[in-house]
Formats: C-alpha cells, structure tokens, sequence
C-alpha cells in the first residue's frame, strides 16, 4: 500500500539508478507478477475491453491480480516495457499461467474454445517449462537461453530419412547439410583454383594434380560429427533435456515423442516452439524419389557424383553446382524460368554468365518428365527426359546423378498441429504468427523457416530463438563480451583449434557503447575495417545483438558474443 495522496509505483525514482538500469529492474517487477499470479491484468480502470475481461474471469470464479495502469505513477513506462515484453501496446493485457493471452478478444476466443479452461489449470503438473521441437539453429538458441534464464527445458529432435535413407544429428540443417559442408566443399573447390593460379605466383610442381571426393567428405563428416556433438554437450551442460525422437501433439500442453524403435513416451510443458525447418522438395514425376537425390543426400554421399544434372535456379541449386564443377566435374543446371527468383536480376544473370565461362552448362526454360535408371552403380546412369516450357519440345540426356535443389516445403503437417488447433497456410505449411513469434493458440510459438512471411535462414533463427526466450523468460543486464572461435576453413584442415579470438569493450555507463574492438583472426584488417564505421555511428552491444550474422563467417562471431570476461566461464568454441 501507497501512504494517503500518494501514487503506488512499481520502481524507485532514485537517482542511484541509471535510466537503463531503472528500466531492467521495472522489467523485473513486471516478469516477477507475470510468474507470480495464475492471472495477471494489466489494465486501465475506465477501459470497457477490460471490464469485460475482469467480468469474465469473475464469472468463472478465477481469482486475478490486476494492476491498473491509470493509478500507478509509472503506469505510462509500465505500459511501454509490456510493449517490450509482448509487442501489445493496449490494455488489458491478460497472462495466465505466465502464458500471454492477448487482449480482450482473443481471451474471449480462447473462452470460447476451452483453451482458456485448459490453461487455468495449475502449470505445475506440466514436466517442463518449456518444450523445442527441433534440434536445428533456432530451437537450440531458443532451448539454451531459456535454461539459462533458469527453466527447465527439453528438445525433441529426430531426422526423417530421405528417400534415399540419410539421416544425421543434433544441429539442424544448417550444420548437418546446410551452410557448413556447403561452405567446406566450396573451399575444396577454391583450392583447386588457387592450384591453378599458383603457378602464375612462381609454384612449380609437375605431378599431376586431383580431386578424391572420398578423403573431402570423410573430412567434412567428422568435422561435422564433432559438432554433432558439441552441442549435446552444450545443452548438457545447460541441464537441457535432448531426446532423439519424433513428437507430435496428442491434446493441449501434451505431446507424443516416438524414437526410432517406435517406442512412445508422453511429455506436457506450459510452452512448446515449434522449429521444425524445411526439408528439400521433389517434383513428383516418375523416378524422382527412387534415383534422384537432394541436398539432404549430397554432402555425405559415399561416391563421387560423377556427371550431374542440377534441377533448379535455387542459391541451393547455383551453389551446388558451382562447388561441383570447380571440383572439376561435368554439371548442367537445368531452369525452369529465371535465375535467382526473388534476387536483383542483373545480378542473378551476372552469377549466370560467371558460371558459364567456368563451365557449367545451363539447360534454360525446360522442366524434367522423366527420371529412368539406366544403370546401377556407384554412381549409376540415369537418363533424363525433360520438355520445354514454351513448347512442344522434348530432350532427352544421361548423366551419373541427378540432383533436385526446387525448393523446400515445411515440416508441419505431420506433428500434430490440428489436434491442438495451431493454423498453417494449407498452401505452403507454414504457420501464421504475430510480432512475437506467437501461433493462434497462445502458449504455441514458432521460429525459423516455417513462419509465414519471415526472414529465414540460420542467422535469423539463432537471433529469434534467442530473443523469443529472453521476452517468454525475462531478459538480464548486458555486459563485456569475449570468446574464442575457429575458422571454418581451418577445420577440416586441422589448423589450430581456439587460437582466433574476439572481444569488444562496452561503456555500461553510456548504454553500453561498443569503445574496443578487437579480433585475432583470419582477414582480421577486413573484417575490422566494416566494424570501425559501425563505431562510428555510435554501435552499441545491444546492436551487435540485434543484427544478423552471415554465415558462417568469422564476423559474425560478433553477434553471438554471450561469455563476460568477468564471468571466468569457458569460452572454448563448441560449434560452428
């Protein structure tokens, strides 16, 4: 209780307390009535929207605990950080069970529905805080932060194999059959020009010079072993729960995980994150499924592909094709329209041109029909017959692998979304949510690349995965940041191992502006060079968080600075 006359607050108005600290410690009162009360109101006692929400939860019988904002002194700067928190900036501004309802409406919805029945019911039956469907970028940023913060987690990750039976571990497509062994074969592929260029720099060696797809693979896949690894480690350490098995929804808050023997055990959490990815496309025509294969397939094939066919203008399918050819092989990409949808077109055509003139051939405006086996082997023979898309043309060709890069579809029509009433876009799978990663059933959240009209791709998915847990599970004052990392290139080569290192020095008292930079690395002057000007502009540590890395680069390690020096924690690399 306020003394007479006087305006309860929520924070002290001190002077001891800098602006941004004030602010971290109302954000901690805030998240501290949010976990503490079975509902929590946020409301204005003259607003109609939550009178009727307040009516309601009487109705029922539920006790709440309101804070009306018009009678608090700080009620304009409660407001503006449960804005923060939920990216709602109206009133009433529902919580139950630390899950966020919304607003009036869709309260009323899930009322209406029985969810809101189902999640006045106590959270502490639920086995977890918090429960990651994938293993990949996003779900295990998000898992991580949220263990962090103090809740109990689990992941649930299993990889459906590919029609032609791959399958891998822990990290996502992105570490598995993604940007790394991406990146790895490209540098296989740049080493061989730089063979040839070196001998305009005076190298002189007379053995004939080639490529063993075998030993680069080998390499790549126990490079990506050990990552596989790591981040077991990683969430071991953070007393996260990993289980390897399929799960899927069988009622509100309950989900089914069946391993590979297809032995089922039931988990209940008060929230899930849905960061279940993309898998490669295929064109349903005869053969396709049978003969071809996808990028799920190709960085761990056991045999050199030999001569391929790239079926797509995809960045998958140009990249592809760019690393197979400059390892010396015969590579056709066939295209349906354009280069690069979506992409500056000039410079799509610019890409085009490049790799023509480094030889690979392009098979432009004609779709395959057709894929036959011709013959077994490692590789086989496969012919290929394909029409044009502007006529009756046909042409037919035979090549050792056929590789599709058409596309991606979402993984989410097969974990029980129905059952619990999350909408996706029937069309593409992917699911509709708000500003906040929220799905229409409120304790539902989605990350990565099945969310509808987001960016995708790694990078994103770590930031949103990181954020979306820091605004379910509170946040925490930013400090002085360091690691070590390894290069990707230096990995396969076995170069050394947690030598290139990274900090930066942030004024905490002028919000913490980034004031010392420092990397020990590869292309150190480059990559120091871009980040200067950002100091310049004034780069604090709360922008290095929010922006996006490209990956896998040595920058980006910038972004995903989490270790204080002050701390005394390991900070050894753990993945890519």
């Amino acid at each position: 209780m306020s003394p007479p006359g006087r305006r309860p607050r929520l924070w002290s108005s001190g002077t001891s307390r800098s602006p941004p600290e004030a602010r971290e410690e109302l954000r901690r009162r805030l998240l501290d009535l949010i976990e503490g009360n079975r509902v929590m109101i946020f409301s204005k006692s003259y607003c109609p929207h939550s009178t009727r929400v307040k009516e309601l939860f009487s109705s029922l019988g539920v006790e709440c605990n309101i804070l009306e904002l018009d009678q608090v002194d700080d009620g304009a700067s409660v407001q503006e950080v449960l804005s923060e928190i939920t990216n709602q900036r109206t009133v009433p501004n529902i919580f139950v069970n630390k899950v966020h309802m919304g607003g009036c409406d869709r309260t009323f919805q899930a009322h209406q529905s029985g969810l809101l029945q189902k999640l006045l019911q106590e959270d502490s039956a639920y086995d977890y805080d918090l429960i990651v469907i994938g293993g990949g970028s996003g779900g295990l940023a998000c898992a991580q932060e949220a263990a962090i913060l103090g809740k109990k987690v689990m992941v649930l990750d299993f990889v459906v194999p590919s029609p032609q039976g791959t399958s891998w571990g822990l990290g996502g497509t992105c570490v598995n059959v993604g940007c790394v062994p991406k990146k790895l074969m490209h540098q296989a592929a740049l080493l061989g020009q730089a063979l040839s260029d070196s001998r305009k720099f005076g190298w002189e060696y007379n053995q004939q010079v080639k490529h063993n797809w075998e030993t680069m693979t080998e390499a790549i896949q126990n490079h990506i072993g050990s990552l596989n690894w790591n981040y077991r480690l990683s969430l071991r350490e953070k007393a996260v729960a990993y289980v390897n098995s399929y799960g899927e929804f069988l009622e509100h808050h309950k989900i089914k995980a069946t391993n590979r023997k297809g032995q089922q055990t039931c988990y209940t959490a008060a929230k899930f994150v849905i960061a279940t990815g993309e898998r490669p496309r295929y064109l349903g025509i005869q053969g396709d499924k049978e003969y071809c294969i996808t990028s799920d397939d190709l960085f761990s094939l056991p045999y050199c592909p030999g001569k391929t066919l790239v079926v797509g203008a995809s960045y998958v399918a140009l990249e592809c094709a760019g690393f197979l050819a400059g390892l010396g092989l015969d590579v056709t990409v066939m295209v349906r329209s354009v280069l690069l949808r979506g992409f500056d077109q000039e410079m799509a055509e610019r890409v085009g041109s490049y790799m023509e003139q480094h030889g690979v051939k392009f098979l432009r405006k004609f779709i395959p029909m057709m894929v036959q086996q011709l013959e077994k082997g490692s590789p086989g023979k496969l012919k290929v017959v394909a029409k044009s898309t502007e006529g009756p043309e046909t042409v037919e060709g035979v090549y050792n692998t056929v590789l599709l890069a058409i596309g991606r579809d979402s993984c989410t029509r097969k974990i029980g979304l129905e059952k619990i009433g999350v909408k996706i876009n029937e069309k593409n799978g992917k699911i509709p949510v708000n500003d906040m990663e929220q799905t229409n059933v409120p304790y539902v959240y989605a990350i990565g690349d099945i969310l509808e009209g987001k960016l995708e791709l790694t990078p994103v998915a770590i930031q949103a995965g990181k954020l979306l847990a820091r605004r379910l599970f509170g946040g925490r004052l930013e400090k002085i940041y360091h690691t070590l990392f390894w290069p990707l290139e230096w990995t396969v080569a076995g170069r050394d191992n947690n030598t290139c290192y990274a900090k930066i020095i942030c004024n905490k008292l002028d919000n913490n502006l980034v004031i010392g930079f420092h990397i020990l690395g590869p292309n150190a002057g480059e990559i120091t060079q871009g980040f200067a000007a950002a100091m310049k502009c004034g780069l604090t540590k709360q922008l290095l968080d929010n922006t996006i890395g490209i990956h896998p680069t040595c920058g980006e390690i910038f972004t995903t600075l989490e270790i204080t020096k002050s701390s005394g924690l390991d900070i050894s690399q753990k993945g890519c």
